[in-house]
Formats: C-alpha cells, structure tokens, sequence
C-alpha cells in the first residue's frame, strides 16, 4: 500500500468517552476558559459574558423544531458560517446557540434568524422550548405524538418564549408515554392509558416471548395461559395498571386507543422549585382527550396555569415554590381547575409492589 492510499483510508473511531469539548468551542471560550468576570443578558435570549481580559462574547439563543431535515440544519450552519464563526451549540431544550465575538454581528444575527422563522428567546423568566419524547418518529410505544403536541403549546406561547415576563424560568415537557420517559418539568405533560391491553390471542404465540413479557410487567399482572388451543397470555385487570410497558415486546397486546388514551397534566416537582426541598409533582388534570392535530383542550389548562402562575407568584417564585405557599386547594381554586377522585393516588398495589421495602414481592 502506498503512502497516499494509506493516508486516504478512514480513521476508525475512538470510543473511548466524550470527546474534548475543546475542539469545538469558540476560540474566544477557550481563550477565556475560567477566566470569566461576570455575565448578563442585554435582551431577551442573549447573553454576555464578560471576561477579565476585557474580551467579551455573545450567545444568541434561538427556538427549533429539534427534530429537523437536512434543509433546516444546512440554513442554520449558514447563518452560523456568517455570523458566529461557525460555532453553535444545542441546550438540552433544543435551542440552539449562536457563540459571537464581534458585538455588530449581534442585531443583524437576530435579525436573520427571525427572518429565518427561528424566533430569539427563552432566556431568563421566560417559557424555554418543550423538553418533549421522540413520539411516532422513534419511539416503539408512544399514545401519541409528543412533538405535535409541542407544536401547538408552542403556538400559544411564543411571546412568552420570547419575552421574560414570568416570576421566574418555566420549564413544560411533554411525553408520549408514562413508562419511557414520562416527564420532570414545571407542567409536565403526559399521555395516560386508562384500560388494560386488548390481547391478539391468534398472534401471541408467533410474535412474543411470553416469559420476557411477563417479566417486563412492574406488578406481575401478566401470566401465560392457554386461550383456543394456543399459547397466549392473560393480563389479570384488578393488577393491572394501565402502564403500557407490556407492548413493545408483545404488539398483539394493543394498549393504544383512541378514546381510552388520555392527557394527563402534572404540575410542580423537584425540577420546578427554588427555594424549597424537593418534591413529588401531582397531578392536576386527567382524562384529557388525545385529540390532534391542535389539542386544544390541553393547551386551554396550560394557559391556564401559566396566566394563574404568572400574575399570582412573587417575584422570582418557581411554580412550585408557588404552590408551596398557596396550598394545593388554593391552586385548584386559582386555575379553576376541578379536583376529582382520579387525582388522588390510591393504588393499594402500591404498597407491597413499588417503593415499600428493598424486596421485589408479589
């Protein structure tokens, strides 16, 4: 082999970790690296950094749909070639961020992505984008689409995203399941079946493990049995919860349903406080119809909640360091939002199966 075919051949990668952050940071950042004096956000989703050098960088943060074609990610590295050097960075929210170290190329940045369709925002007391599951495009057991879901709340909020007018930052989520990802967030979104899977006895025996499914079940209401002759399985409903987590290796145990999967809306949590020791986040809304493409009963208690949230709370206030101090019946009386049995945790399988002792029992 010669020098030139060896030096053509690919270089397999190592796999050994997280690769340098180093290599694609700003040449600014790493000039800078720990040597920073402050920082402070001149506008809405931009901030400055100021180091002890006298250097000075700007981060412009901008909304995306996270789930992007190929077209999208080519005009954002345009604009980044043209701007910020080419050097961008995602939060975990999917904003993406623009790194400038010239100030003059601030405005007109902006001015290009909103042009762009790529609003400037969610910095600060502001609604940052939704934290939300793969949905239909990745997920092997989602009751709806997480992202389209995103869509619409997005819609209704995109002053807020692009404004800092809250109490403090607010976080949403969305998940298109309870088992895979559910969701830790201000409001949390999440889908919610609420009957047990209808079983395709005539496919189990072809098409599922049976004792992998039976295993993946978290309160043992699974169990083989013989149904016409064949192998299948059987799912005893007094157990059950309704979780789903039996589908992904078992398709013939439909869990999705058209009118028995519902929205469920979660508010407060560790993730949504500031001042105050962690706590569960409860639910405040169920049965919520799954009705795309626009949702409208979900985001009608979204707004909800955050027009209550954003004219009762103090300055500075996370929502639940909010409904800390109000209570919880006071919130239901605030958000007019009524209170009803389904919201009261009352499964008494919960206490030999769950958390009670260090001990799986059944």
């Amino acid at each position: 082999m010669s020098q030139t075919q060896a030096a053509a051949t690919p270089r397999r990668p190592i796999e050994c970790g997280v690769p340098d952050a180093m290599d694609y940071m700003h040449p600014a950042l790493v000039n800078n690296f720990g040597n920073w004096q402050r920082h402070d956000r001149p506008r809405p989703g931009v901030l400055r950094h100021v180091s002890r050098s006298g250097d000075q960088v700007w981060t412009v943060r901008a909304g995306t749909q996270r789930q992007m074609d190929v077209h999208t990610i080519r005009k954002l590295c345009d604009i980044a070639d043209q701007y910020a050097e080419g050097h961008v960075r995602f939060t975990i929210r999917s904003n993406i961020e623009f790194i400038v170290a010239d100030e003059k190329k601030v405005t007109p940045l902006i001015e290009t992505l909103e042009k762009s369709g790529f609003p400037v925002g969610g910095t600060g007391n502001s609604v940052s984008m939704v934290a939300h599951t793969q949905g239909w495009l990745h997920c092997d057991i989602p009751a709806t689409d997480a992202s389209g879901v995103v869509k619409s709340m997005m819609d209704q909020l995109y002053e807020e995203f692009k404004n800092e007018e809250m109490p403090n930052r607010v976080r949403l989520s969305t998940s298109c399941c309870e088992i895979n990802c559910g969701g830790q967030a201000d409001i949390a979104v999440i889908i919610q079946h609420t009957k047990p899977p209808l079983i395709n006895h005539d496919l189990v025996a072809n098409v599922c493990e049976r004792p992998a499914v039976v295993a993946r079940c978290p309160v043992a209401a699974i169990r083989p049995a013989l149904v016409n002759g064949k192998p299948s399985l059987e799912v005893d409903e007094k157990k059950c919860v309704c979780c789903g987590a039996c589908y992904p290796p078992c398709p013939p145990m439909q869990i999705n349903d058209p009118e028995n999967s519902k929205i469920a809306i979660w508010v407060g949590g560790k993730n949504s406080n500031a001042r105050i020791k962690p706590t569960f986040m409860k639910m405040v809304a169920a049965g919520l119809p799954n009705n795309p493409p626009r949702w409208p009963e979900v985001n009608e208690v979204v707004g909800r909640i955050l027009r209550t949230y954003k004219t009762d709370a103090r300055p500075w206030e996370r929502m639940a360091d909010w409904v800390e101090r109000i209570g919880w019946p006071r919130f239901f009386e605030k958000t007019g939002l009524t209170f009803t049995k389904y919201l009261i945790d009352d499964w008494r399988g919960a206490r030999a199966n769950l958390n009670a002792s260090t001990h799986v029992r059944f």
